[in-house]
């Protein structure tokens, strides 16, 4: 097993490479030289199960790996019950069409503060977080792992800690890892490879070898204020980070295999090609 590399969504290149449908996502993946695709469903999942069961097919016969990002407005610690049932059944549909597609991983935005504490917040969260597992029992789901996402904004639910108690319910739970999350709502606190291992040595501590093995992840440079993210960026930027190169050091040291799912503005296929030649370099 190795570490994977993809884009989170059609970046500027699939569209000036010609093409249009979702569909032609893995020949663009193999043509880009990577080897995952993260199916965006932030404002919804509105693709069927038969065009996800087509996708599926031609990314299994092209050797790339599917996962999707369920609903931004998913909120697992909202103080309004309904919205929590309503996560829940976002979470049920998201997990269906990656189903159909084959994939087994779906990418969950687990809420904000609002006006009360981070520890109620994490407690209602945890509480929608069983009734999804519940859910997804229930429907035959169990393949499925849902990744909850560190955040980049302070207000929100998503610290590297607040993630870690999240995947403590169940170990299907994988944390998905935006490093440039934790560093943009930390005002750039990623700067050596020390702090990287430190980031890795929590995930081990916490939730054992095999998910520290097999973490999913969110990688791009992102600007940030004192609010923590104000929006992504390209490899190009010299101003914010953080630098790829000593996480990937680190995970060919260690012999990792997680999933990284690049997030650069547009150039999402390229910063992901990046990230893999630097780490076959590496490897060898």
């Amino acid at each position: 097993m190795s570490a994977k590399f993809g884009p989170a969504g059609t970046s500027d290149n699939f569209k000036k490479m010609g093409y249009k449908s979702s569909l032609d996502v893995p020949e663009f993946i193999v043509k880009s030289g990577l080897d995952c695709f993260e199916y965006q469903c932030g404002r919804g999942v509105n693709i069927g199960t038969e065009k996800a069961a087509l996708l599926g097919k031609k990314a299994k016969e092209k050797g790339i790996t599917l996962s999707l990002h369920a609903p931004y407005y998913i909120s697992m610690s909202s103080v309004e019950e309904e919205k929590r049932l309503n996560s829940i059944n976002y979470i049920l549909d998201s997990a269906r069409a990656v189903n159909a597609m084959g994939g087994d991983r779906i990418v969950v935005h687990t809420g904000s503060c609002g006006k009360i504490s981070r520890e109620e917040a994490l407690e209602l969260a945890i509480d929608t977080m069983k009734k999804a597992i519940a859910a997804l029992d229930s429907e035959g789901l169990s393949n499925i792992h849902i990744c909850p996402e560190t955040m980049g904004k302070v207000n929100q639910l998503g610290t590297l800690y607040e993630v870690m108690e999240l995947c403590k319910l169940d170990e299907r739970l994988i944390p998905c890892i935006d490093f440039g999350h934790l560093n943009a709502r930390d005002l750039g606190v990623i700067k050596t490879k020390e702090d990287y291992e430190n980031i890795l040595s929590t995930i081990k501590n916490e939730l054992g070898s095999e998910r520290y093995k097999n973490f999913h992840s969110h990688f791009s440079k992102i600007e940030y204020t004192t609010g923590g993210e104000k929006r992504h960026l390209t490899f190009e930027d010299t101003v914010y980070g953080p630098q790829f190169e000593p996480l990937i050091e680190l995970i060919a040291k260690h012999g990792l295999s997680p999933v990284f799912i690049c997030e650069s503005a547009g150039t999402q296929d390229i910063d992901a090609k990046q990230m893999k030649d630097y780490y076959e370099r590496v490897l060898l």
